[in-house]
């Protein structure tokens, strides 16, 4: 059923251009408390090689930095990444990011190099979601994470209300975790103020 799509905004492309970076800039406010949230889900340190797919402005890459994790921030728009390298320069954190032009579909990086991989409010976004979670899945190492947080829409919700995940589009990509390959899934719902989120966690 395609109201059980998880990427069902795969289509939307509006964030080149002069509204990628009014898109981005968006994103640097209010964001702080998802990273948090699945920082603390990963229970990053030092050891930890993140991957963040779809990092916009790279607040939560950031925030991933400070706890001395090596980071690489991914994201298809140049808008995006100008704006987080930038904010980089202003913000320096303690460790390692490397930011890098790409989808989620072709990740460019080596089989089994990382241990953690998020993605925040992108998912839904992703043009092709079995070769995204493919790609998540081979560059994972053994006992690796994967954190997709979206925000939670209702049933029917449409336009920009609709950019998130329903529960049905988290089961479903809980589910498709599975197929996959990972060991485990889980789906969570958090309460982030009046924000309401929830977040899908597969394990390998």
């Amino acid at each position: 059923m395609t109201d059980l799509v998880p990427n069902h905004h795969a289509h939307y492309r509006q964030f080149s251009g002069a509204f990628g970076y009014l898109a981005g800039l968006t994103m640097i406010l209010g964001r702080g408390r998802d990273a948090r949230l699945v920082a603390g889900i990963a229970d990053l340190d030092e050891t930890d090689h993140l991957v963040d797919i779809g990092c916009g402005p790279g607040t939560a890459a950031r925030l991933a930095a400070r706890q001395g994790a090596r980071v690489t921030g991914i994201d298809p728009a140049e808008p995006m990444l100008r704006l987080a390298r930038l904010l980089t320069r202003f913000r320096r954190p303690v460790g390692e990011i490397e930011w890098i032009r790409a989808g989620a579909e072709r990740l460019t990086l080596p089989d089994d190099s990382v241990t953690v991989c998020w993605s925040l409010a992108a998912v839904h976004h992703w043009p092709d979601l079995d070769a995204g979670l493919s790609e998540v899945r081979r560059v994972l190492t053994s006992g690796g994470t994967f954190i997709a947080l979206e925000k939670r829409t209702p049933p029917g919700a449409t336009g920009i209300a609709s950019h998130g995940w329903t529960p049905g589009q988290a089961e479903a990509l809980a589910a498709m975790l599975l197929e996959h390959g990972f060991g485990s899934a889980e789906v969570s719902n958090h309460e982030l103020g009046r924000r309401r989120v929830v977040t899908v966690t597969g394990r390998t």
